[in-house]
């Protein structure tokens, strides 16, 4: 899978993180023009780094450099609830014109989403990460990684000198912090954006299943293997034993509250995105460091996404001149997105600022390393394009690791559920 995030280290930023806002909102910045101008509107999401006038100040420069368009800003009820409120407002026959990293999934093959050509993405790294049997629905704009971000003082206070490249170091690390008293892991479940058990169990599947077996989900698609295989038993196992109830701070939190928790010191591991080095100030830049999910042997494995771009309904009032938007903001917003949100922008050519900061350094050198020595896989639960998991079962997965995180599940019965459902959704 490595070939979907090649050349990154020349890009930097990204559109997909979790946060939660209070209320939907119509309305927001707006291009100036004449009374010929298309009115598109654009789905959005606001987070703590993304917040209302970030989008408002995006929109405007964009809108700056493509004549003739006025933008009327919608904001989804959520990050996490992005997808589901897409849909509704499908179903009512009202999909936005332009929309921020929605899983296209369905949208595409139901004939509702614009396709792009590959021509009109030259400075594109990887047009074709995520497509549809290489159609075009959503601009592979942003690379994202999965990792471990330690506090360095709480594994000092445990004896711990460097951070664990093997399981068992992982274990005994985790030993360590429990008895000097430290909880090992924060990690975020709560309402309406609790992805941190997914973004912990996606870097166990690519270290137990996905370097394994790269074809993994394509023979889960096609019905080859289920939930049962050995290889996602085994990393189903592993989620059980590295993060029980008793090994996470607060299971119950919210994206913003583990992410506050976490700079408050109150937990000393949090598995995280790469856009999370936006979030630490100066002085706690310093104060953290980061590692990839170890392995039984110490290899090398991230799991890590390219995508996430802005899709274009096919139904919209002017189809080309919202894809020219769309294209444009991808390029307007890069330094905005690596400053603020942390990630990796897969546009050829484009040079990051000079002063992002240590931590976002720290984690595209992680990557620079898995593309060089180690293995860079596909990340659970993210996957995009076909082959893909039904529409919905993801969240399915999401209740399922909250299950077993909390003890109200075994490993055995998570199979059984997943199974289950996906049996469910397929029918």
């Amino acid at each position: 899978m490595s070939s979907r995030i090649w050349g990154v280290r020349a890009v930097a930023a990204a559109l997909f993180i979790a946060g939660g806002v209070a209320s939907c909102t119509a309305g927001g910045a707006e291009s100036s023009g004449g009374d010929d101008e298309v009115t598109l509107t654009f789905l959005t999401f606001e987070t703590p780094n993304l917040t209302a006038e970030y989008w408002d100040d995006v929109i405007e420069r964009t809108s700056e450099q493509v004549p003739g368009v006025t933008i009327e800003k919608l904001v989804a009820p959520s990050a996490e609830q992005r997808n589901e409120y897409v849909r509704q407002l499908d179903s009512t026959g009202e999909l936005p014109d332009v929309m921020v990293a929605i899983d296209p999934g369905g949208l595409a093959e139901a004939g509702k989403l614009a396709e792009f050509s590959e021509d009109e993405l030259a400075d594109w790294i990887d047009p074709t990460a995520n497509s549809f049997d290489g159609a075009i629905y959503q601009l592979a704009t942003n690379s994202q990684t999965w990792q471990i971000y330690y506090n360095k003082a709480a594994f000092q206070t445990a004896g711990i000198d460097q951070p664990p490249t093997t399981w068992d170091e992982l274990l005994a690390d985790v030993a360590a912090l429990e008895q000097a008293g430290i909880t090992p892991f924060v990690i975020g479940g709560g309402a309406p954006d609790g992805l941190g058990p997914r973004w912990t169990f996606a870097q166990l599947m690519a270290t137990e299943v996905y370097a394994e077996d790269p074809q993994w989900l394509a023979k889960l698609v096609a019905g080859e293997v289920d939930f049962s295989d050995p290889l996602f038993v085994d990393a189903a196992t592993k989620m059980q034993a590295l993060a029980s109830a008793a090994r996470v701070d607060n299971l119950s939190a919210t994206y913003a509250e583990a992410q506050d928790a976490f700079l408050n010191g109150e937990g000393a591991m949090y598995p995280m995105g790469s856009w999370f080095p936006a979030a630490p100030d100066e002085t706690q830049q310093q104060e953290i460091g980061v590692f990839s999910m170890p392995t039984d042997d110490g290899s090398l494995v991230l799991p890590a996404y390219t995508g996430g771009g802005l899709s274009v309904s096919a139904s919209a009032e002017d189809v080309d001149l919202a894809k020219q938007w769309a294209i444009e903001f991808s390029r307007v917003n890069a330094d905005g997105g690596a400053r603020f949100d942390g990630l990796f922008v897969a546009l050829d050519g484009y040079e990051p600022p000079s002063d992002l900061p240590l931590l976002y350094n720290e984690t595209l050198g992680l990557l620079d390393s898995a593309q060089a020595e180690g293995t860079v896989t596909t990340s659970f639960g993210n996957e995009g394009g076909t082959p893909a998991l039904p529409p919905g079962f993801i969240a399915e997965v999401d209740a399922a690791l909250l299950d077993l995180l909390n003890g109200r599940a075994d490993v055995d019965s998570f199979v059984a559920t997943l199974n289950q459902k996906l049996t469910d959704l397929e029918r």
